[in-house]
């Protein structure tokens, strides 16, 4: 990926900050599987779509601060008795 730059607002910091797209590549994508008391399994899923790193920014240990875009992904496996037919 070719560098990219641009300048970004960042929340916490409240104000704009220069950034820099970082490429990246999954290592592993892992569902999050969790048993509801009604018996539904729900597996919820994080998957990246951005990284950025800020210009000129390093935390308190010395290393550089990112920004990482992502949405959440979510499946439902409920009981038959939860069920209805779609409509």
């Amino acid at each position: 990926m070719a560098e990219r730059r641009r300048k970004v607002f960042v929340a916490p910091l409240g104000r704009a900050a220069d950034v820099l797209e970082v490429g990246y590549r999954p290592q592993g994508e892992y569902w999050n599987e969790y048993l509801a008391d009604d018996g539904s399994v729900i597996r919820l899923k994080l998957v990246v779509t951005e990284i950025l790193r800020l210009e000129n920014e390093w935390d308190a240990q010395g290393n550089p601060v990112y920004l990482v875009n992502s949405t959440n992904l979510m499946a439902v496996s409920a009981p038959d008795n939860l069920r209805r037919d779609p409509q």
